[in-house]
C-alpha cells in the first residue's frame, strides 16, 4: 500500500498512538484543486489529522468532519473522513499565497483566527459537535488544543507536508499520541520528557521515515506493539445519482425557475472539483419526481 496509517499502543495500554504516511492523497488534493503550496500544506496537514481520527471511530458509517472558519486569507477549511481511512477536503481559497515567515511557510498567517470545529456523526440522533478556539492555527497544535479540552485526552499531534521545488508534495505524514484513562503520573511524566525530546514531523518525513519508524522513535522503548495498518486515501463518494437528488432537495419552485431558464446547469463538488450537468430534460425529471412524491 502507498498511504497508510498505523495502530499501536504502548506501555501495557497505558498509550494509543496512530502514525500515517498521506503523500499520495495530499498530491491528490493538490491536483484536484490545483492548490497553492500553502493552500497544500494547511490542508495536507488537516487532511492527514482527519484521516488518522477517522479511524478511531468504530462503525462502518460513522462519519467525522473538521471544520476551521477564520479569519485568515485562506477561507473556511473542511475535511471529512470515514472509519476505513478514507478522508476528503478542501478550502474556499485554494489560490491563496502569503510571503514567507521567518524562512518558512506562514501556515498560521494563511489560516488567521478564528474556530476548530469537529462533527461527528455515529448514527445518534444528533451528531456530537466539539468546538475550540484555534490557539496557534498551524493545525496540529489545535487539534492537540481540542483532544484536551472537548474530550478531555491528553494528546500530542504533530503533521506536517514538505513540497518539492517543482510545487508538487515530497512527504506528508503525522502521529498522533495520547494517553489512557489508566496511565501512570510517572509514566505521563516520562512521556512528557520524551514528546519534548523527539524530532520534528517535517524532520523525521525528510528523513524518509515510516510510520512504524515515527513511532518506534517515540515509543520504541515502551513496549510498543503495532496492532494493525489501514490504507488511506483521498476518496469522494459523489455522483451524479447523489449529486440529482442534492438539486431536488432545493424544492420545486427553484427547479421551476430552472427550467423557465431553459439553459442546462452546471454543479460542482466542492470536495474533488468534478463537475456534473443536467439539462432542461433532466430538470424537467426532477420536477416530476418532486411533484409525485
Amino acid at each position: 500500500m502507498s498511504d497508510y496509517i498505523v495502530r499501536a499502543t504502548a506501555a501495557g495500554g497505558q498509550v494509543r498512538a496512530f502514525a500515517a504516511t498521506t503523500k499520495d492523497l495530499v498530491e491528490k488534493a493538490r491536483q484536484l484543486h490545483d492548490f497553492s503550496p500553502i493552500a497544500t500544506v494547511a490542508l495536507g496537514r488537516l487532511l492527514t489529522g482527519g484521516a488518522m481520527m477517522g479511524t478511531m471511530m468504530k462503525g462502518d458509517a460513522d462519519l467525522l468532519t473538521i471544520q476551521i472558519k477564520a479569519d485568515g486569507p485562506i477561507g473556511s477549511m473542511t475535511v471529512t473522513a470515514d472509519s476505513k481511512g478514507r478522508v476528503k477536503g478542501y478550502v474556499s481559497n485554494p489560490q491563496v499565497m502569503l510571503p514567507p515567515k521567518d524562512g518558512k511557510m506562514d501556515i498560521a498567517g494563511a489560516v488567521g483566527i478564528g474556530v476548530l470545529s469537529i462533527i461527528k456523526d455515529i448514527g445518534m440522533k444528533e451528531p456530537y459537535v466539539g468546538d475550540t478556539i484555534l490557539i496557534t492555527s498551524e493545525i496540529a497544535d489545535d487539534l492537540t488544543y481540542y483532544f484536551a479540552t472537548s474530550e478531555q485526552v491528553p494528546s500530542s499531534v504533530g503533521l506536517g507536508v514538505l513540497m518539492s521545488k517543482d510545487n508538487t508534495v515530497h512527504e506528508a505524514g503525522g502521529f498522533i499520541i495520547q494517553l489512557m484513562p489508566n496511565a501512570s503520573e510517572e509514566f505521563i511524566e516520562q512521556l512528557e520528557q520524551r514528546i519534548k525530546e523527539i524530532k520534528s514531523v517535517t524532520e523525521m518525513l525528510d528523513h524518509g521515515m515510516t510510520p512504524e519508524e515515527i513511532l518506534e522513535h517515540i515509543l520504541g522503548d515502551m513496549d510498543l506493539k503495532i496492532l494493525d495498518t489501514v490504507p488511506t486515501e483521498f476518496y469522494c463518494n459523489c455522483s451524479k445519482d447523489r449529486v440529482s437528488k442534492a438539486v431536488m432537495s432545493i424544492g420545486t419552485k427553484d427547479l421551476q425557475e430552472m427550467i423557465d431558464d431553459n439553459k442546462p446547469i452546471e454543479v460542482n463538488c466542492h470536495f474533488c472539483n468534478s463537475h456534473y450537468s443536467f439539462s432542461v430534460d433532466e430538470l424537467e425529471e426532477m420536477l416530476t419526481c418532486c411533484t409525485a412524491k
